[in-house]
């Protein structure tokens, strides 16, 4: 094969995997909230304002890895807004997961105003702040291996967070009990699980893993926060959750085609083919469209998914 073309398909590869860290830890947060039975759409929002405390703090503390953590509490604080709506107080679970993705950027650009000087995006992280690369210095510069794995190390955390929700959700007793508050509420409940408690602990843990995935694009992907940064990629990962049927193994094969379609994009725009800028910005969200219409069908979730829940008396 013609090595030109082995370094072009080597570098979509590997955007590919770059583009497809931030959906999968947003989808991964996805699935473990709706096996509780809690609709989160509001990935959206919890994802700005990860990525938003994520480059706010790398940029004052200059610690990455403090504020990848930081990124995912910032994501958890929002998704306990929504919680608290859905889960004790009943609010339907698609307005509060709207109010959420409305709360979110709102949110971000008046933190980012408050802590820049009236700038609507944060300061630039130094390069060495950012998340560092796995296998820097191990490939030759310019090699295929270098262009596919020398990934910064939030994909290969992504990758991994796959097997250990997969591990949670399947072979633990708190996964069946996650799964079971999502199935049938009010058996869990004669069994002695406490199903508020786990319907916390899911939409909690969804905020915590899309605050990571926004972080993930402020701390390495990109090297600050601004007003388009989370530009659909939580409905992106939503629509993830729901092409794999709710499961994370098929949930990532999903993220991964969406993060093809970054990596096709950002491919086509460097090459000297010429292509409207506006069609190469449509075609992840239209491949997207065409894989849910095409592929998903019958698609169903948790059984009580979405459904309020009130405490047997």
């Amino acid at each position: 094969m013609n090595n030109t073309i082995l370094l072009s398909i080597a570098g979509v590869l590997g955007i590919t995997l770059l583009y497809a860290a931030p959906l999968i830890y947003a989808a991964m947060g996805g699935i473990v909230s709706e096996n509780t039975g809690v609709v989160n759409i509001g990935l959206e929002g919890m994802m700005t304002i990860g990525a938003l405390v994520g480059a706010t703090v790398g940029f004052y503390l200059g610690n990455p890895w403090l504020a990848f953590i930081a990124g995912g509490l910032g994501g958890m604080a929002i998704a306990l807004l929504h919680g608290v709506a859905t889960i004790h107080f009943g609010a339907d679970h698609v307005v509060s997961g709207t109010a959420i993705n409305l709360l979110g950027p709102g949110l971000s650009i008046f933190l980012a105003r408050l802590f820049f000087d009236g700038a609507a995006m944060t300061q630039p992280i130094p390069l060495g702040n950012k998340m560092p690369r796995v296998f820097s210095g191990v490939f030759k510069g310019g090699t295929v291996g270098n262009i596919i794995f020398n990934q910064y190390i939030t994909v290969y955390i992504a990758i991994a967070l796959v097997a250990v929700v997969y591990f949670v959700l399947y072979k633990t007793k708190l996964g069946l009990r996650l799964r079971a508050v999502g199935e049938h509420p009010h058996a869990a409940e004669t069994l002695g699980v406490d199903v508020y408690k786990m319907k916390y602990i899911g939409v909690l843990t969804s905020g915590f893993l899309a605050g990571l995935g926004g972080a993930s694009l402020s701390l390495a992907v990109v090297a600050n926060f601004r007003e388009t940064l989370i530009s659909g990629q939580g409905f992106i990962a939503l629509a993830a959750v729901i092409f794999g049927g709710w499961k994370p193994h098929t949930t990532l094969l999903a993220c991964l085609l969406f993060g093809a379609a970054e990596g096709l994009v950002v491919y086509l725009g460097s090459t000297s083919l010429s292509v409207a800028p506006d069609l190469l910005n449509m075609l992840p969200y239209v491949i997207t469209m065409v894989a849910m219409i095409a592929f998903v069908g019958e698609a169903r979730g948790p059984s009580a998914n979405g459904l309020p829940y009130k405490r047997n008396k």
